[in-house]
């Protein structure tokens, strides 16, 4: 490989990026409106949820225990009602999730040493949200219901009062629980992916479409000299991108990173490198644009975004298809960034993950190389 044939292809398209505005404001502003917008609409936090209230027994233990709902961030008091007509209603309508149905009884089975009932009807519309938010109020009742019981237990003399352990739980690595913290790392390689894959391939294809590409592979450059320079013009806009999404990630969404900045920026470059190839090797086969842009979407996004553990945990895939999530490098990478963002751990950990994507960055050239010969060929 000649390097002064290589650095004069790069030299080519950065000339070529400079005189193409769509491309350059694609290439900086796609990425930071993407990490904008999914950082900010897309959560799995469940909090806030629309309840009902309906108090049979009107006493102040009955009431005490709605201000306790009322004072969780994790439920948003609708209103209250005394009739199942009205919740039904609501729940029909969507704009109820969860009905919380205080018994007449309530406060004479508590005060007497009884467990005591109350009615949680909830929308099952949501699996995954009905689960989270019958696990949040079950806690919170029965939290409340062993502090009368040890209430009631010490003024009556001593009773015996059956309480539960005292758990106490410390959550590593993401202690505040937010879902930011998990999917803004994942987001970074996400679109990392796609436009290492759009730039590339939707620019090489428009020259095989001009007919300037086979020209330039026509002269004394090789096959692999070619592929390089232009990956090399890219990949100055890449860097750019992946310091505005981690920038944007730490500044803003306030995630945690406590890993090695030079870990997290080696291995950016790594994968952004497979990401290139991997669009060079797509313009290749394709030679136009509209086939390029649709093969670089289905074979960047769609695994980018279901197959890497991004939001989906690979634990929980059918065993087929945690098989085929080994072939896409987003997976490794999703990997890497949790791994250094909340568990501040290096390749001493990670090494296998590093080796993946070194692989696949010299597997892709391999093939784009090979590609691009038989294109002149």
């Amino acid at each position: 490989m000649n390097l002064r044939r290589t650095r004069a292809v790069a030299h080519k398209e950065f000339l070529h990026i400079l005189r193409d505005p769509r491309s350059l404001i694609m290439a900086l502003a796609l990425p930071l409106l993407m990490i904008l917008l999914f950082g900010y609409a897309l959560t799995l936090d469940v909090d806030r949820i629309p309840t009902l209230v309906y108090d049979s027994d009107q006493s102040p233990e009955s009431r005490e225990l709605i201000s306790r709902l009322e004072g969780s961030r994790y439920f948003h008091i609708l209103g209250f009602t005394q009739d199942y007509g009205t919740i039904e209603h609501a729940v029909d309508m969507g704009s109820c999730m969860l009905a919380v149905v205080i018994p007449r009884d309530y406060a004479r089975d508590l005060l007497a040493g009884r467990t005591p009932q109350v009615q949680l009807l909830l929308d099952g519309s949501d699996s995954n949200t009905a689960s989270i938010a019958l696990a949040y109020a079950t806690n919170l009742i029965r939290a409340y219901t062993l502090d009368l019981q040890a209430i009631s237990a010490k003024l009556k003399g001593g009773s015996r009062v059956s309480i539960s352990p005292d758990t106490r739980l410390r959550v590593w690595f993401n202690s505040s629980l937010k879902s930011k913290n998990y999917i803004v790392p994942g987001l970074i390689a996400l679109i990392l992916m796609i436009i290492g894959a759009l730039l590339t391939s939707l620019t090489l294809a428009r020259e095989w479409e001009m007919g300037t590409m086979e020209q330039l592979l026509s002269t004394p450059l090789r096959p692999s000299e070619a592929a390089m320079g232009k990956m090399s013009a890219y990949f100055a806009l890449g860097i750019i991108d992946m310091a505005v999404t981690v920038i944007v990630g730490v500044a803003i969404f306030q995630v945690p990173q406590r890993g090695n900045y030079v870990f997290l920026a080696a291995t950016g470059c790594l994968f952004l490198i497979g990401a290139l190839f991997w669009g060079i090797l797509l313009s290749a086969l394709t030679r136009t644009q509209v086939m390029a842009y649709q093969m670089a979407m289905v074979t960047s996004f769609l695994p980018a975004f279901l197959l890497s553990g991004f939001i989906f945990a690979i634990e929980n895939m059918p065993l087929p298809i945690r098989i085929v999530t080994y072939l896409f490098p987003t997976r490794y990478f999703v990997s890497i960034l949790k791994g250094i963002f909340l568990r501040g751990v290096g390749i001493e950990v990670l090494y296998l993950e590093v080796a993946m994507l070194l692989a696949y960055g010299i597997l892709v050239f391999v093939l784009a190389t090979m590609s691009l010969k038989q294109k002149v060929a």
